[in-house]
């Protein structure tokens, strides 16, 4: 069984996009979101209305991780058209490339770390630190991890972590961010004014309220799941984050076209360079990519990952914060691993 290194070189073969399947992937899905946000206009009823709202925030899921994988250069990475194309997504989805990039090439960088990893990432504090610290401190953690947090990412993750606050950190290299915020104030003012509220909610407020709550919990639970593994440097190295510290999120067939097979997030961690259609085939033929911890979106699955709060060091697992309470106070001579971010931007 191949590991290290050798497992990696094992998955270049399958690092090779196809022209025409990358152009159809992105094509057909800009095609059936504009169909369904045209439904939320269309005089179908209230409720076909919000059901076209939702499958838009689906699409526009999709969409976003194509734009991810476009971003990692695992499709079309010559393709100035494509790139230009991509630049738009990602303003349009709140995740303007500028800011997206620099986080999420950090995060594939630092996964699992104990130190480093909250950029483009949730924040994570061990069992010692987040009892040392202060009540100010545990709830700006707790929040950042908190479920409505995630199911606000719309407003939270995205507008503020991925364009306000950039922006206001660094105008000058994250001015796409500004744009992306003008834009979204245009076509929301454009909405009102052509449709009312109503449009503004069926055709704005819904879609990347589906799309950023289920983008977030994804990206959350493919890195805080039961098993899950953080280290520091010194036990460190790339394919053991993978391997152990991205999960295999399994789905059904239609929620695993929704999410462009992000689910299987291990082996885009060990080479983001393969094209989202070919991780199954990578998954199939490499017998070690089978040997991967799993979870799902089945509800148990999400309660057992949204419970995780901080990392235990000496049980080497998360734990959730009843469990954290019912352990004895560390005592004055355990080693302290520093202070969270108190910052956090994702993907």
């Amino acid at each position: 069984m191949r590991t290290g290194r050798d497992l990696i070189i094992a998955t270049k073969p399958y690092a090779a996009d196809s022209t025409a399947q990358s152009w159809w992937c992105i094509l057909s899905t800009i095609f059936l979101g504009l169909l369904a946000l045209a439904g939320t206009h269309w005089n179908i009823g209230p409720t076909a209305k919000i059901l076209c709202g939702i499958l838009s925030g689906l699409l526009i899921l999709r969409l976003f991780v194509i734009y991810h994988d476009q971003q990692h250069h695992a499709i079309l990475p010559r393709s100035r058209l494509a790139e230009g194309l991509m630049q738009v997504v990602g303003i349009l989805t709140l995740s303007p490339s500028s800011i997206w990039r620099s986080s999420h090439n950090h995060h594939h960088n630092h996964n699992s770390k104990l130190r480093g990893s909250h950029i483009g990432s949730y924040p994570i504090m061990t069992k010692e630190q987040f009892l040392r610290s202060s009540p100010a401190v545990r709830r700006q953690y707790l929040y950042m991890r908190h479920p409505l947090t995630i199911l606000g990412g719309y407003f939270i993750v995205f507008l503020y972590g991925m364009c306000i606050n950039p922006f206001l950190n660094d105008p000058k290299k994250h001015f796409d961010c500004l744009i992306a915020l003008v834009v979204h104030l245009a076509i929301s003012v454009a909405l009102v004014h052509f449709w009312g509220w109503p449009g503004l909610i069926l055709t704005q407020t819904i879609p990347h309220l589906v799309a950023s709550a289920v983008g977030a919990y994804l990206f959350y639970a493919q890195h805080n799941f039961p098993g899950v593994i953080f280290n520091d440097k010194a036990g460190w190295t790339y394919e053991k984050a993978a391997m152990e510290s991205s999960s295999f999120l399994k789905t059904n067939r239609l929620m695993t076209w929704f999410t462009a097979n992000i689910g299987y997030h291990h082996i885009h961690h060990l080479n983001a360079r393969i094209p989202f259609y070919r991780l199954p085939e990578a998954y199939r033929e490499l017998p070690e990519l089978q040997l991967v911890k799993t979870t799902s979106l089945h509800p148990v699955e999400i309660f057992r990952c949204l419970r995780l709060k901080v990392w235990d060091v000496e049980a080497q697992r998360m734990i959730s914060l009843r469990q954290l309470f019912r352990a004895p106070a560390p005592g004055p001579d355990l080693a302290h691993v520093g202070q969270p971010h108190s910052k956090t931007t994702h993907a």
